[in-house]
């Protein structure tokens, strides 16, 4: 497997990284200590092309591969953007976007995907529900064929994006004897009738994006706005999304941990004990060395999930080990930062605070850690039995 970059991707990412650096990054403090979405930066990131970085020229995108698409994101989270900005970035243009991109009808794509590319229109996927987590196929919102309009009901939860978004891709059931074969999945704007957004939420960590319920009440859909198959919806849409979500919806998250050694490493040097810089203290070092193996680590097991989607390789359990991984040792990396910041560490002022906050949605949302160990020991126990069945023949 080769993961090295060529000369534009390299190009790309350094200027990515300075873009981040420059023109995000001073931004930040302000709109995390007020907990509200950063207008300025948004506008900035789609200007710059970040919103349709993986989509067709003739879409209005740059027409970057996943891979690229992943440098860019670790970049931007590496020069300084908040978590919750890239976590918006990502419902916007992963969420939404890639599904329409990958399973949309030629009239869906250009309807939506030439908005969302410019950031006209913010995206957003509304699937999990107040009773419905980690439980995708629970899903109670239902979707009923009446006439040329499906009717949908039902409420959405913890929606990145919802109090500001215009559009969302929404999973509903449409048979319930199928159960995950009776779910399919819609492209519902923010006018339609029946539709209307919960009060915003208020969230410990990933303060500069916004999070609210959707409400369906016998919402119309025109029949045109079924994405995919009917009854494909969880197949379609939820595999499609599901490898890039856990590669570069995670490249962020992973620039972070470049950004936070060298936070960390730079305090440790200026920071004065005892006489002398507590860079020069065991313990201190060996919390930086487990940082940059975490780093490491999570950096090869990211772009591994990359290269085998660019080559149209599977990468299922890939993809769940890297999303088990590095959200759990980057919550474990952040609170590394955060001792070795020791008492100002726990202030907000400091960067590596929001750190701490964010790092925690991250076993969480997308699939909880326990999830991931599910998917993971369910496919090591069928990948054996295939072996096992293969010797016997």
């Amino acid at each position: 497997m080769d993961y090295s970059l060529t000369e534009e991707q390299l190009a790309f990412r350094d200027a990515v990284y300075k873009f981040s650096r420059n023109e995000i990054m001073p931004l930040m403090e302000e709109y995390e200590t007020r907990g509200e979405f950063p207008w300025p930066a948004w506008k900035k990131m789609a200007e710059y092309g970040m919103m349709g970085l993986p989509f067709p020229e003739e879409y209005g995108g740059a027409g970057a591969d996943i891979l690229t698409t992943l440098i860019g994101m670790e970049a931007l989270g590496h020069g300084g953007a908040t978590a919750g900005l890239c976590l918006s970035w990502g419902a916007h243009t992963v969420l939404c976007g890639v599904p329409i991109w990958l399973v949309g009808t030629e009239e869906q794509k250009k309807k939506y995907l030439t908005k969302i590319a410019s950031a006209e229109w913010i995206g957003g996927f509304g699937l999990t529900e107040p009773g419905a987590g980690s439980d995708a196929a629970g899903v109670q919102t239902t979707a009923v064929k009446k006439g040329d309009k499906y009717i949908l009901n039902g409420t959405k939860m913890f929606i990145t994006n919802g109090p500001i978004g215009n559009v969302f891709v929404v999973i509903a059931v449409t048979n319930k004897e199928m159960k995950h074969m009776g779910i399919s999945a819609f492209i519902v704007e923010k006018d339609f009738p029946g539709f209307s957004v919960g009060k915003e939420l208020n969230k410990m960590g990933n303060r500069t994006s916004t999070t609210s319920e959707l409400i369906f009440e016998d919402c119309e859909v025109p029949a045109e706005n079924m994405l995919g198959a009917e009854g494909y919806g969880f197949l379609q849409v939820g595999k499609t999304i599901l490898e890039w979500e856990r590669s570069c919806l995670l490249a962020a998250g992973v620039g972070g941990m470049a950004a936070a050694i060298e936070i960390c490493s730079q305090y440790a040097k200026d920071r004065k004990q005892f006489g002398r810089s507590i860079s020069e203290f065991q313990a201190v070092q060996s919390k930086l060395a487990e940082m940059k193996m975490i780093h490491a680590a999570s950096k090869r097991i990211m772009y591994k999930v990359a290269w085998m989607k660019k080559n149209e390789m599977p990468a299922m359990l890939e993809a769940s080990i890297s999303k088990l991984f590095i959200t759990e040792m980057g919550l474990k990396l952040a609170d590394h930062a955060v001792q070795i910041h020791g008492g100002y560490g726990y202030m907000k002022e400091y960067p590596v605070e929001w750190g701490y906050r964010d790092a925690k949605l991250g076993t969480i949302g997308g699939g909880t850690s326990e999830i991931q160990r599910n998917i993971i020991s369910r496919m090591i126990m069928n990948l054996k039995k295939a072996k096992k069945e293969g010797m016997k023949s």
